[in-house]
């Protein structure tokens, strides 16, 4: 941290329940080394008891704090306030888009768990495939090809799906979050069926290659790659089962 003091307009949208969402001003000093999560959580500790935030690890490993800040999907509590504002600046902060609004800056992200639990991504390994895991004698690294590469690094934040302008206007996208996970337990399955999973119009195929969701992705998991390589796999899959019938 700096011995800087900066005053920044902190701009945070509000809704509660069913009435339509409104924007509240706090002015803070504010180190510019702190990150955006630091100065929602003043405000709600020194301003305004009643505003409702998600939070929890500090550390870009759960995923809890994402929100749009200045219009761009961010995990606050990584995003300095130096990188998006300048001293005597405006930071707005907004929750992430393409989900139902529960309180002010909080989403209900359960859709997208459901759709994760479909596609066979688990973030939390079954003790009895862990154990043989840990049993087992270390084993070679996998080529470096980006094939066998796990999405252990989604952290299941939402970030990709609010940045998505297909899920912005079709809230039936399966998403891009989804959409990834189901390439990578492809690739550790070969199970067909997820293929089948992600071959519909509002799968694959519904995903215009606008690369926001990896832009935005605080993980690296590339998820617009990875619909781009799942789309090869499943004109594959198209063409074998083509061969197959004869």
């Amino acid at each position: 941290m700096s011995a800087e003091k900066w005053n920044v307009n902190f701009i945070v949208t509000r809704q509660k329940g069913d009435n339509p969402p409104f924007t509240q001003s706090f002015q803070l000093e504010v180190d510019p080394d702190e990150y955006v999560l630091d100065g929602v959580e003043r405000i709600w500790a020194f301003h305004d008891r009643s505003l409702v935030f998600r939070h929890a690890c500090h550390h870009s490993t759960c995923g809890a704090c994402g929100m749009r800040v200045n219009g761009v999907e961010k995990l606050t509590c990584i995003t300095t306030i130096r990188s998006v504002t300048q001293n005597g600046g405006t930071l707005r902060v907004e929750p992430l888009r393409n989900f139902p609004v529960v309180s002010d800056l909080v989403v209900d992200m359960s859709d997208l768990y459901l759709r994760l639990e479909e596609a066979r991504f688990s973030q939390v390994a079954d003790l009895d495939d862990a154990r043989l895991k840990y049993e087992k004698e270390p084993t070679a690294s996998a080529p470096g090809d980006g094939e066998y590469e796990r999405l252990v690094d989604c952290i299941e934040c939402g970030c990709c799906i609010s940045a998505c302008p297909i899920a912005l206007t079709t809230p039936e996208y399966v998403g891009p979050a989804v959409l990834a996970a189901i390439q990578e337990s492809y690739v550790q399955t070969q199970d067909p069926a997820l293929l089948d999973l992600a071959d519909q119009a509002n799968g694959a195929w519904r995903c215009h290659s606008a690369y926001e969701c990896t832009d935005v992705c605080p993980s690296n998991v590339d998820p617009g790659w990875r619909i781009m390589n799942l789309r090869g796999r499943i004109t594959g899959h198209r063409i074998g089962k083509l061969f197959r019938r004869r």
